[in-house]
């Protein structure tokens, strides 16, 4: 597999506490909604991918074995928000706010 984040594939990313992980995967995610609202479709995609990159980095860090319930749904919800039909109804203000607790708690 080819990494975007190459530094952190190779092990950068596990010295990260989960909030500094999902506090990350949300400016990816942060990114990818600006870009699509500016109608750049493709700069919007590549930060949806890199975004999903870093939940299979955060999904597969063993020390986050007891919170996979979590971060496997938000991947998926993600997934759906941004390429799939939206079932879930999630908006932009939802990820965002879902996403800014984890940026707060990740600067304290």
């Amino acid at each position: 597999m080819t990494y975007q984040h190459k530094n952190l594939a190779q092990g950068h990313w596990h010295e990260l506490s989960l909030i500094e992980q999902m506090a990350n995967i949300g400016s990816e995610v942060e990114r990818a909604i600006k870009w699509k609202n500016k109608g750049k479709k493709e700069v919007a995609y590549n930060a949806f991918t890199r975004a999903l990159e870093l939940f299979d980095l955060t999904i597969n860090d063993d020390k986050n074995s007891k919170r996979l319930k979590e971060i496997t749904r938000a991947r998926e919800l993600w997934s759906d928000f941004f390429t799939g039909k939206n079932i879930y109804k999630n908006t932009d203000k939802s990820w965002q706010k879902y996403f800014y607790y984890f940026n707060f708690a990740s600067r304290i």
